[in-house]
């Protein structure tokens, strides 16, 4: 993988956890304010739960690629 892609896919890592982090907050605070219930508040955690898991997941491969180039 060269820099570039390596930049691209870090900047994408970045861009999903810092959406996630985003999106989690406002279910939060939107979910506390309307009063959903319990479940469908633990769904959103859930889901922002799965976006954390994919940001690691794309970090964990450009560390790889890294690895894999230097030999």
């Amino acid at each position: 993988m060269s820099d570039k892609k390596e930049t691209e896919k870090g900047r994408q890592a970045a861009m999903v956890i810092a959406g996630t982090a985003i999106f989690w907050i406002l279910a939060t605070i939107i979910g506390g304010e309307l009063g959903l219930s319990n479940r469908v508040r633990a769904l959103f955690d859930l889901l922002a739960l799965a976006g954390f898991i994919w940001a690691f997941w794309m970090i964990f491969q450009i560390w790889r690629a890294r690895q894999d180039r230097q030999g």
